[in-house]
């Protein structure tokens, strides 16, 4: 969570959060490219200790996290401000519950918290005398001074009220755009900052609020030395993946649309307009997109491991991972869908989970990534449904793939296809062994039932796992590749099962999806519309 900043879920036409009153981001230009991991900081300079400070009120607010508040049930209201207002080492206070009963007093940064439209508590944030009185120029007496400027200009000409207001407008535009360039001299387009400003007339059909950051295509064709082959990171079925280096220094990698590409210009929007208003250290960061012409491509960080795949499916490769930095990527996974469906402002169904989407960083640190095909949520929606099953097979719920059945459990059926792949080093998919199993998942479960599931694991980290833990997530996989949706857990359970002791369900059979034939020359993906023929569904009773 980014500390001293108020995230507002139902605002999804800004940035996700704001820095607190008193407060900047602690670095500037990775806020303005929506990186706010790092939250804000007090501002500089100024006395929050015995100098003539105060508290700023916040309305409808969740409060920060506890752990560093200090209760006192005991205290009323105003006996709580005296009491934070004395110790120069209290950022903030509120009742301890929404009845106003009690004291809360925070210490340190304050971390988590967000503002709802009609619920939630008052907190009092810690400010400086400066800030305190800009707050208060806004309260009752501001008020009163804007009443008489509107009743003195009731006389004044309608039209030069308006003439000065959009002079006003466009001399913030001019300025901030101005700003803008200054900042990012190398990276940003010197003709448009924002997707409001592209002459393009697929986007005259739709509308997006996003903000995000545009590079120009001759920038984004010197960092990849003009998408040279020697800098193509991987291909997928939208298209390359390049990385780039910018004239600054910074590493990006660069996605970018085949022009013939069945992701269209609604699919490429999803895909910017999604992952721009999401923000998560499980999520892989999005810098900027370009479009000229035919081409359309989104920059993204550089993560210099790659994609999971290109580990747990090569051998060499796969013997790197111990026990350890596998469970740490199966819990990063897991907590980043965790994230997209209940966390975010957003709620979130990727629909294409599987190992090539989950790129790895510097420390091994998964990051999911390819958002072309994700849908988004009502709060109160359960499940949609759609003509043009996409995805790829071996990761698909059976729901999704015979009946355009698609939801959150959808993604947890792909997760704990996703979770058996690293434990065993297997893909789901293509998978041959001296069994009649069909498939890994198929072969897990028939492990499982005769009890001989340590046989699963991956040879290749030899004995250096606790078996508790392996088996562990094993079940916890299983548990969520059930054959009804119903009984697969949610990703909020999945990630308390994968970081506690509690004792597990016991998994029911599982339903294993095969294909039976192939649109094109790659079996994996599928694109285009549904087909009840396409695919089977073998159900898997224990041996």
């Amino acid at each position: 969570m980014c500390p001293n900043t108020n995230c507002d879920p139902y605002q999804t036409n800004t940035f996700m959060c704001k820095c607190l009153p008193g407060f900047e981001p602690k670095s500037p230009q990775e806020w303005y490219l929506r990186e706010g991991s790092r939250g804000c900081v007090r501002k500089p300079n100024v006395s929050t200790c015995h100098g003539g400070e105060g508290f700023v009120k916040l309305a409808r607010v969740k409060v920060p996290d506890t752990s560093m508040a200090s209760a006192n049930m005991s205290l009323r209201l105003k006996e709580c401000a005296r009491e934070c207002l004395r110790n120069c080492s209290c950022t903030a206070y509120a009742s301890a519950d929404e009845r106003g009963l009690g004291c809360l007093r925070w210490y340190g940064d304050l971390v988590d918290t967000r503002t709802f439209s009609d619920v939630g508590q008052e907190i009092y944030i810690r400010v400086d005398r400066a800030e305190l009185a800009k707050y208060e120029k806004s309260g009752p007496l501001a008020n009163k001074g804007i009443q008489a400027i509107l009743i003195v200009s009731v006389d004044v000409p309608l039209f030069l009220i308006i003439l000065l207001v959009c002079w006003f407008v466009k001399k913030r535009r001019k300025a901030r755009d101005r700003k803008r360039r200054n900042e990012f001299p190398l990276s940003l387009t010197s003709r448009s900052n924002s997707w409001r400003d592209l002459p393009i007339k697929e986007f005259e059909e739709g509308t997006t609020s996003s903000d995000l950051p545009l590079f120009d295509l001759s920038v984004v064709a010197a960092a990849t030395n003009n998408f040279s082959g020697a800098n193509k990171l991987g291909e997928g079925g939208f298209g390359s993946v390049y990385k780039g280096l910018l004239h600054d220094g910074k590493e990006i990698a660069v996605k970018r649309l085949a022009k013939y590409s069945g992701q269209g210009i609604n699919e490429f929007r999803n895909e910017v307009e999604l992952i721009a208003k999401l923000q998560h250290r499980n999520l892989v960061r999005i810098l900027g997109c370009c479009i000229q012409g035919r081409e359309k491509m989104l920059i993204y960080e550089y993560l210099p491991n790659k994609s999971l795949d290109s580990f747990i499916f090569n051998e060499p490769r796969r013997s790197q991972l111990d026990w350890s930095t596998r469970h740490n990527i199966i819990c990063g996974i897991a907590r980043g869908i965790l994230y997209l469906h209940e966390d975010s402002r957003l709620r979130i169904i990727h629909r294409d989970l599987k190992a090539s989407n989950v790129l790895l960083d510097a420390s091994m640190n998964p990051k999911i990534s390819d958002f072309g095909m994700a849908r988004i949520f009502g709060v109160d929606q359960i499940e949609a449904n759609t003509n043009r099953v996409v995805g790829t097979y071996g990761y698909m719920s059976p729901e999704y793939a015979m009946q355009g059945l698609f939801s959150v459990k959808s993604d947890v059926y792909s997760f704990g296809v996703l979770l058996l792949e690293v434990i065993t080093g297997r893909k789901n998919i293509n998978f041959y062994d001296e069994s009649n199993s069909s498939n890994l998942v198929g072969y897990v479960w028939d492990l499982w039932s005769e009890g001989r599931a340590l046989e699963l694991v991956d040879t290749l980290m030899g004995d250096s796992y606790p078996e508790d833990q392996v088996l562990r997530c094993i079940q916890i996989g299983l548990l969520c590749v059930q054959e009804s949706a119903m009984d697969r857990p949610s990703m909020s359970s999945v990630v308390f099962m994968l970081s506690n002791d509690t004792t597990l369900p016991s998994p029911k059979q599982p339903a294993i999806i095969l294909k039976k034939s192939y649109n094109s020359g790659d079996p994996s993906t599928s694109e285009g519309s549904h087909s009840i023929n396409e695919v089977t569904i073998t159900m898997l009773g224990p041996q």
